[in-house]
């Protein structure tokens, strides 16, 4: 496995939001991670496998999570559909 250079974001927000949303620290920081990679996915920036290994769930996982939020898998574009399937060794 190649060794690659990580990086990290950091978002402020202020302690009454995770009361708002009754979500722990731990909940919140998870929420919002799916919810940015699923919008990268949605974008077309990301495909569904790197969108997967970002979030260190399967593939299949991770087009579950996209019914969750109400996202479609399908893309209109079949060239980035067959890249997918390539890359997901299908």
């Amino acid at each position: 496995m190649q060794n690659i250079k990580q990086h990290s974001i950091i978002f402020n927000y202020p302690e009454n939001l995770l009361f708002s949303l009754k979500l722990s620290e731990k909940e919140f920081e998870k929420e919002f991670k799916t919810a940015a990679v699923i919008k990268l996915y949605e974008r077309g920036k990301i495909s569904s496998g790197i969108a997967s290994q970002l979030l260190q769930v399967s593939r299949i996982d991770f087009l579950n999570m996209l019914y969750d939020y109400k996202v479609s898998y399908l893309s209109d574009d079949i060239e980035e559909i067959l890249k997918d399937m390539k890359n997901a060794g299908a």
